[in-house]
């Protein structure tokens, strides 16, 4: 077991104790790191016991070197990019359009990097490198951000084409359809992007941290949690910014001001976006646990205390 997951055996398997490590981990000052300092941190990793000496080393590792491979992530999907980047791509992807370009051109690039993301962060433990198998990954890619691309200017589609002019319909496609349409969409970004982990399986793990064989329950497990909590991340990142307008057009001083109501939509999605990130990041462990019952047959006997572990990715 790589010793990033033998730390969050030791230290992650509470949502505050989680909550309280990732808000360390998204410090984006690690990006400007090297990758020789980051491996030389990831090797200081040991036994996973943190101290207040290797505190920063300790999160540089977390931060940056893939569980699997041991290979430092490519800077722009490392966890602490993840907010810098994705910020101004959930904003714009948020804005009232004129047209239906505009909308498919910021929902292609959320849809690209965030995509990228899911990709970069997987569980990789099983994977064959092959030329099928990267072949099949680029086009599993390019049908998931082409789909997702489209149907996230379905609001702006729906308004251009049937040339809505009505207030309260126009309301509901632009503030209320992208809220769960948007939670729809990172689910399935997660659930598309990383399906070959639920079809062929992913490395399982005794209490001692030696691997036992490949689970595919343990694999369909990883996606559906990481799934949901991208769903939440972006479905309250959301929801709560347009209640916050629906609230602010009732007060009198944002009446005479309306023009103040657009730029303070943009800031509290930026600012949601922030906080709901090391939340959902936080939502279920990095090293999960998966119980005897549901592993296949021919691992139930390694699991000797009832459970096995694995790397869920992010």
């Amino acid at each position: 077991m790589d010793a990033n997951l033998l730390y969050w055996r030791n230290q992650g398997q509470s949502f505050v104790s989680r909550l309280e490590i990732w808000v360390n981990l998204l410090n984006p000052t690690s990006l400007l790191s090297s990758d020789a300092e980051i491996q030389k941190a990831h090797a200081s990793l040991g036994s996973g016991e943190k101290s207040k000496k290797d505190s920063s080393a300790l999160d540089l590792s977390l931060a940056s070197v893939h569980a699997d491979s041991g290979n430092v992530l490519p800077l722009v999907f490392r966890p602490p990019a993840f907010l810098p980047i994705s910020a101004p791509l959930v904003v714009a992807s948020f804005l009232p359009h004129s047209n239906i370009k505009p909308a498919l051109f910021w929902q292609f690039l959320l849809q690209s990097y965030t995509a990228g993301f899911n990709y970069a962060n997987r569980n990789s433990s099983s994977e064959k490198q092959d030329k099928q198998t990267h072949l099949k990954q680029l086009l599993l890619f390019t049908g998931t951000v082409s789909y997702a691309t489209c149907a996230g200017a379905l609001p702006q589609i729906l308004i251009n084409r049937f040339g809505i002019r009505s207030a309260p319909v126009q309301t509901f496609c632009r503030s209320i359809l992208p809220i769960p349409l948007s939670a729809a969409l990172a689910f399935f970004s997660v659930f598309a992007i990383r399906s070959e982990e639920s079809e062929t399986g992913i490395r399982v793990f005794d209490s001692n941290g030696n691997p036992v064989g490949i689970s595919k329950a343990a694999g369909k497990k990883a996606v559906k949690e990481t799934a949901l909590s991208r769903a939440a991340l972006f479905g309250v990142t959301g929801a709560f910014p347009n209640l916050l307008v629906l609230l602010l057009h009732r007060t009198r001083f944002f009446k005479i001001n309306s023009l103040l109501v657009a730029p303070l939509r943009h800031i509290s999605v930026a600012f949601i976006l922030g906080l709901m990130i090391p939340v959902s990041f936080s939502l279920y462990p990095q090293l999960g646990t998966i119980t005897k019952e549901t592993l296949e047959e021919d691992l139930q006997a390694a699991a000797g205390d009832g459970h096995l572990f694995y790397h869920r990715g992010l």
